[in-house]
């Protein structure tokens, strides 16, 4: 019979003694009872391991594919939530950083053209003014007239998708002039 103790299996297996009394614990091995020892049939314990690492095999296999689909569903929920953002941002409901920078900067270079005219308007009249207090008036009433002006400033959404259009190569500057 070929029957060996713990010891030479784990040789055998390139293992402990530990691992071995585990698989056998686990029921991965058998062995029987001899003696108050484990004893292996040799033949029998080799089948044994072998089709355990196969299973420890597919499990690493199945582990890499389902991280793989996993992995790809990350990456098709991004592209959908990217796909929504860009649908947001092309229905004017949301805004680039970079569009509403520009925006800005726009409407505060009407109120700096509209203050920086300011002078030119008003110098004239102003220099006919001996009173402090009716010329202090008079720039008030012009300054308030200005920013009344600038009140009336209302968001543009088409103004926006103009942009987006633009900044994507939609539609060139010329034809957005038109």
């Amino acid at each position: 019979e070929n029957y060996i103790p713990s010891c030479e299996v784990a040789d055998i297996i390139g293992r402990d003694v530990r691992t071995v009394q585990k698989l056998t614990k686990d029921g991965t091995l058998t062995c029987e009872k001899k003696k108050n020892k484990n004893l292996y049939n040799l033949y029998t314990v080799v089948r044994e391991y072998c089709d355990y690492v196969a299973k420890l095999g597919k499990k690493k296999i199945s582990s890499v594919e389902e991280e793989k689909a996993l992995e790809e569903v990350r990456i098709k929920r991004a592209k959908a939530e990217l796909a929504e953002l860009e649908m947001q941002e092309l229905k004017g409901k949301l805004h680039a950083a970079e569009d509403v920078e520009q925006m800005t900067s726009d409407l505060v270079m009407v109120i700096r053209s509209s203050f920086m005219a300011l002078p030119g308007r008003v110098a004239v009249e102003l220099a006919g003014i001996n009173d402090a207090t009716e010329l202090s008036e008079r720039l008030k009433t012009e300054v308030n007239a200005i920013l009344e002006d600038l009140s009336n400033y209302e968001y543009d959404p088409e103004e926006y998708r103009k942009r987006v259009r633009y900044r994507r190569g939609w539609i060139s500057e010329e034809r957005d002039d038109e």
